[in-house]
């Protein structure tokens, strides 16, 4: 906290840094501001009228500290949300199913947002329910997490190797995982695309999320002109086939546990889950039929599972085709839906104990 109110933001950020009672950071500029020095003063070098000021912050953080335990649980979770997130993936009804399966675990349980992240020493995990990306506050909170020593879901690692689709197709085929016949192009060989792809195919980004950046190519001039916007955004596409299914599988897996399948359908008159053009949310997306995992393919379960084993042991959604009796894996989510009434809908609270039992396994593992 500084007396100058536009500049709190940047104490705020210097305190992640160095997380001391008072700081004294030195800047200097030529063509923008560059940070020179920062360290820690004690009391006798501020300024006597910022005296007041300091001791003001200072009791008002360790009161904080001091209360943030009422009822003296053990351990302490931090759940990442998002208020205004458009599409999270975890809706209001869950994020209440997932505080009242944390309390009941052990957990004091506390919603954060993105201003929080000097607060992350104060507990020993932290669940990350916004949408992840790896340029991102989501990643960031996930790196101060993992350097701090919480059990941590997403983990920075699964965040990267999930939102790279190139390192996802790269890792899948060197394991022998039936993915759709894909090839990774640039601006440079782009156009050789058109001999080893038949149309229609699929042009995705890189680091798409949510059906976003997703296209279905039907010809030369189609391919020409989406791919220009495209490569403005990305150095690297993915063409991939495309195999016409009425609906995509999701399997819900964590710590090598499957904990949900649902079957996602295309939404109306589209080819994809979520029609992103359509005018009105209700036809937007496709349905979801929840199935119990005993009654789920037992070759969709065991391709999911050595899928995410390639990821690590944290939370994961495994899209899926299934095409003449075999699974074709499309994408592995670090940051997969959980939404209350469609992926609990057969668990229903246990899900969400399941997950919280997780992160309890996870700290004691970490102690």
């Amino acid at each position: 906290i500084t007396s100058s109110e536009h500049l709190n933001k940047l104490a705020q950020q210097l305190f992640q840094l160095v997380q001391t009672p008072s700081l004294r950071a030195v800047f200097s500029k030529k063509n923008k501001w560059v940070l020179q020095s920062i360290r820690p003063i004690n009391l006798n070098e501020v300024p006597d009228n910022d005296k007041s000021l300091l001791i003001s912050s200072l009791e008002k953080y360790l009161l904080r500290k001091r209360d943030y335990k009422p009822d003296k649980k053990k351990y302490d979770l931090a759940i990442l949300t998002n208020p205004d997130d458009p599409n999270p993936p975890s809706d209001d009804r869950a994020l209440k199913r997932f505080y009242k399966a944390a309390m009941e675990a052990g957990f004091n349980a506390e919603f954060i947002t993105k201003n929080d992240i000097d607060k992350l020493i104060q507990y020993d995990a932290l669940f990350i329910r916004e949408t992840t990306n790896v340029n991102h506050h989501t990643f960031r909170f996930a790196k101060k997490a993992q350097s701090l020593g919480l059990a941590v879901i997403d983990d920075p690692d699964s965040i990267l190797k999930c939102t790279n689709k190139v390192y996802l197709h790269e890792l899948l085929n060197a394991h022998k995982i039936l993915t759709p016949k894909s090839i990774v192009i640039s601006e440079e060989n782009c156009d050789t695309i058109f001999s080893k792809m038949s149309f229609p195919f699929i042009l995705k980004q890189p680091d798409g999320a949510f059906s976003k950046g997703v296209h279905k190519i039907h010809s030369k001039d189609e391919f020409k002109k989406i791919r220009q916007t495209m490569f403005e955004k990305s150095d690297l596409l993915v063409a991939q086939e495309y195999l016409p299914t009425p609906f995509d599988w999701r399997v819900g897996i964590i710590d090598s546990q499957v904990i949900y399948v649902c079957k996602y359908f295309m939404a109306t008159k589209h080819w994809q889950i979520v029609n992103w053009s359509a005018n009105k949310q209700k036809s937007r997306e496709g349905e979801v039929e929840s199935i119990p995992v005993d009654q789920a393919p037992a070759g969709l379960l065991k391709t999911a599972l050595k899928a995410t084993s390639l990821i690590g042991h944290g939370l994961y959604g495994v899209d899926m085709k299934e095409v003449d009796g075999k699974f074709y894996v499309i994408e592995i989510n670090d940051n997969p839906n959980i939404d209350a009434g469609t992926e609990d809908k057969i668990l229903k609270d246990r899900l969400y104990d399941i997950i919280m039992e997780v992160f309890i396994d996870k700290i004691k593992s970490e102690k």
